[in-house]
């Protein structure tokens, strides 16, 4: 139940996968990242948010994030940043140096990743003929999502998560693990259909991270991936995923969780901040705005299935919940498909209630 809801989740924003680096490095060296935002326009320009990620296939090195402690990676490790933070990679604590990020923008390789050097010399695709033994090689990449109008998972999750090798099993499950060795076989040999698989498994890799992540969290923790985890809070999740355009009212959902209306919406707004009803109406917009962005299906027919028995409705709804109406929702995605247009109004939704929606 929890992970059908959570695979409901990620399909609808969009989740999506990319390895765009394999590093080789000498020491001293040190790289600095700038914020995702930066460099999206020449990554993932049909997304709009952009997860960093990085794993180290040999050596160590240190991750930091400005206000977080110092992270020591070694071979194996895998490291998250969910909000895209601007961080610091480096063989030492404490070096620091300018971000540069220009050749993205003026050039792509043939076939992805971008193999790079650091230490001897900065973005050079050959290494210099007196380098030093490579010391540490990162595989280097992104996740990207839709951050409207509504994903309540990325406002649930830490700055950094950090998956060690140490606490990793190597089974057949083990998703983080399996993906260090796929990636690095994948990245090194550049076979035909590559860059397809690198994306694929990026994506497992970053379920399997959730999952992890979900399983530790301590159980005072709130938040939407913490909700998953409660009897009655994942229960109504559930149900609302599984059917969004059903006319809930809070007595209804209540009845099927077995709680009161009172206790069921004292507990679902303390775990994810918002009450049922405006949960569903926040949800059926996401919907709305996947069937726009990803069909040519009639507004009636995006009405009905986000719930709504009249396209009037819908269409008033919409615009109140995201600040635009379906129909010029659906154009600006569909011209910024092509490119990088970045919405600049801000990612969240208000808190509209579905229970006054007809």
């Amino acid at each position: 139940m929890t992970q059908d809801t959570l695979s409901d989740l990620l399909r609808s924003v969009r989740l999506r996968g990319a390895l765009y680096f394999h590093v080789d490095c000498t020491e001293p060296w040190v790289t600095e990242v700038p914020h995702s935002s930066v460099m999206l326009p020449a990554i993932m320009p049909e997304s709009e948010h952009m997860m960093d990620y990085h794993v180290v296939i040999h050596g160590t090195c240190w991750a930091a994030v400005d206000g977080e402690s110092s992270i020591q990676l070694h071979k194996g490790d895998v490291i998250v940043l969910p909000h895209g933070d601007a961080h610091v990679l480096s063989s030492v604590p404490g070096l620091r140096a300018k971000p540069d990020v220009d050749f993205l923008f003026n050039s792509r390789p043939p076939q992805l990743p971008f193999m790079l050097h650091q230490g001897m010399e900065r973005h050079t695709a050959t290494v210099p003929a007196d380098a030093q033994p490579v010391q540490t090689s990162l595989l280097c990449g992104f996740l990207g999502c839709d951050r409207r109008p509504f994903n309540p998972l990325l406002t649930t999750l830490p700055r950094v998560i950090h998956a060690p090798a140490s606490e990793l099993t190597g089974d057949a499950d083990d998703w983080i693990a399996q993906f260090a060795r796929l990636a690095a076989a994948e990245s090194q040999r550049k076979r035909p259909g590559g860059e397809v698989v690198l994306e694929r498994i990026s994506e497992m890799m970053f379920v399997d991270l959730l999952r992890r992540y979900l399983e530790r969290l301590p159980e005072d923790q709130r938040g939407w991936l913490a909700g998953l985890r409660d009897r009655y809070v994942g229960r109504v999740l559930s149900l609302m995923h599984e059917h969004p355009a059903e006319a809930w009212t809070m007595e209804q959902v209540a009845d099927r969780v077995g709680l009161s209306r009172s206790a069921l919406h004292e507990r679902f707004v303390l775990f994810i901040g918002l009450t049922p009803m405006q949960y569903l109406s926040n949800w059926r917009m996401q919907i709305a705005s996947r069937l726009l962005t990803q069909s040519s299906t009639t507004l009636a027919s995006v009405a009905l299935d986000a719930g709504y028995q009249s396209e009037a409705a819908f269409s008033r709804a919409f615009k109140r919940a995201v600040g635009v109406s379906p129909s010029v929702w659906r154009r600006e995605r569909t011209v910024s498909a092509g490119g990088a247009v970045l919405d600049a109004r801000d990612g969240g939704l208000r808190g509209a209630d579905a229970s006054k929606s007809p």
